[in-house]
């Protein structure tokens, strides 16, 4: 069966013809990505991909949204659109369609994707279990999380609001990124830390520890500084964000019972040098009592360029496969 995967994020809209047999995607198209801003709704920019396809595409398609869904209106933080499911075959011509979260279409991904999209991070490089369970983790604006079950007749995917677990301090460090983020927020989950936007907070807390004076900048300029190494504060602050990353991981994978962990998203990818250098892999496994069992589990990334659409795909064959 043929049809339309869509990843759908504040900025970006992504779609792509994706062909699926038998439950898993045997071929996915050339992504075109179009900006959310220059499309009024989630119709008008899907009309701008039939007519970039020709004037038609198949009656089915596989959505991936940034944000919950479930209910009868999908709103974006992001942007303007609105989904409404029920609809979808009325606006679009898809008779056949799913909408699933876009880190559950991530973890879909992790579960079809072939040994080639993968790239070992700590633990034995060995290839992910073919059965049991798996954590997915994927720090980007927030901190994704997933859980994926293999087993003889498949797999099974169960999204989480695992990154708003609270986060954990193991250092003095920590403990004073902790104490600034405290001032601003009564809880402090992972989230405040291991997401995109939580280098601006280690990034000033070390400034401070220091004694240096910095400039004021935002995350997107820090990760920029730090991955260069133009400025070694940068850098400092993203080697502590590896560790702290670690230390969620693991914590992550001991709750779920997991086999094994793969790190996912954009920026899990833009820093995937430093994970493997800095310590990670001593944060992840550093968990008292099971230090020997967390030596034992694989933790690999994914690696696979749309792994939003791929996803989308994978989960519309397996709501479709029989």
């Amino acid at each position: 069966m043929e049809l339309v995967a869509v990843d759908i994020g504040g900025t970006h809209a992504r779609f792509a013809l994706a062909t699926v047999e038998g439950g898993r995607v045997t071929h996915l198209g050339e992504a075109v990505t179009l900006k959310t801003a220059e499309h009024a709704s989630f119709q008008l920019a899907w009309k701008e991909f039939e007519r970039q396809n020709g004037g038609s595409v198949p009656p089915a398609c596989a959505i991936a949204v940034a944000g919950p869904v479930g209910g009868e209106v999908i709103k974006f933080t992001n942007n303007p659109w609105i989904i409404r499911p029920a609809l979808i075959p009325e606006k679009l011509g898809a008779d056949r369609y799913v909408v699933v979260n876009d880190f559950a279409a991530v973890a879909h991904a992790v579960a079809q994707a072939d040994a080639e999209h993968f790239i070992h991070l700590s633990g034995p490089d060995v290839p992910l279990p073919e059965e049991g369970v798996l954590s997915v983790v994927g720090p980007g604006t927030g901190l994704g999380v997933a859980q994926l079950w293999r087993h003889s007749a498949g797999y099974q995917v169960q999204p989480t609001e695992g990154g708003h677990i609270d986060y954990a301090p193991l250092d003095g460090i920590e403990d004073a990124i902790l104490a600034r983020l405290r001032k601003r927020h009564r809880r402090v989950s992972a989230e405040r830390v291991v997401a995109g936007p939580g280098i601006v907070d280690i990034y000033e807390t070390l400034a401070l520890i220091e004694g240096t004076p910095f400039i004021p900048r935002d995350d997107k300029a820090i990760w920029t500084l730090g991955s260069s190494g133009e400025d070694s504060l940068a850098a400092a602050a993203i080697d502590r964000f590896c560790l702290s990353l670690g230390s969620v991981a693991g914590d992550l994978a001991l709750a779920h019972g997991a086999q094994a962990v793969v790190m996912a998203g954009g920026l899990g990818l833009r820093i995937k040098d430093c994970l493997v250098r800095s310590g990670f892999a001593e944060r992840f496994r550093a968990k008292g009592r099971f230090e020997q069992i967390m030596a034992q589990m694989p933790v690999k990334l994914i690696t696979h360029p749309q792994p939003g659409l791929f996803g989308a795909a994978a989960a519309f064959a397996q709501a479709n496969k029989d």
